[in-house]
């Protein structure tokens, strides 16, 4: 195994607490305003199911944006995601809260974005992850960067990437198996 992969494994392995930011991340930036000033977005199911499956073996998913949206409202509950920041400027308080909320250090926690305003959080998380389309700077500051794009994959990724790290992928597909 190449040294770049295991600190990457490295960081991914401690992790308890993914936080995600939205818009570029669980969708793919793009915002479509329709008539009487409704806001729609496009939400990937396998990043929903790979939040599911991350959640359902015990570890924490929050959502932190800057925007505020009932489409955002509306998956957070789909999924399952109580810890819901939004219209948030600072960021890092909010973060601070969740990792005191949860009493994790921040080698716990791991920080999805894809721009600059993300780049105080992806420094001060154990494990900082930019999207595959996110903004160099954001990439630059990164442990790892996805191969999947934002909104097309890229959280569902990172799911499977940490659960792979504390042995539990294959057991979830071996318990799959079991059902046929």
């Amino acid at each position: 195994m190449n040294e770049k992969l295991q600190r990457i494994l490295d960081k991914a392995k401690p992790v308890k607490l993914l936080i995600l930011d939205v818009d570029g991340v669980l969708t793919d930036g793009k915002i479509v305003f329709g008539s009487g000033g409704s806001e729609m977005k496009s939400f990937n199911v396998r990043d929903g199911h790979g939040i599911v499956v991350f959640k359902d073996q015990g570890f924490h998913v929050a959502i932190i944006t800057g925007r505020a949206s009932e489409a955002v409202t509306r998956r957070a509950t789909e999924l399952g995601i109580t810890d819901v920041y939004q219209k948030c400027w600072d960021k890092v308080k909010a973060y601070e809260e969740l990792k005191a909320r949860y009493n994790l250090s921040n080698t716990e926690c791991a920080y999805v974005g894809d721009d600059i305003v993300d780049i105080p959080l992806l420094l001060r998380v154990g494990f900082g992850i930019t999207v595959g389309d996110g903004h160099p700077d954001a990439k630059a500051v990164s442990a790892y960067v996805t191969e999947n794009y934002g909104g097309n994959g890229a959280v569902r990724e990172v799911c499977e990437l940490i659960l792979k790290t504390k042995n539990l992928w294959d057991k979830i597909i071996g318990d799959l198996k079991k059902i046929s």
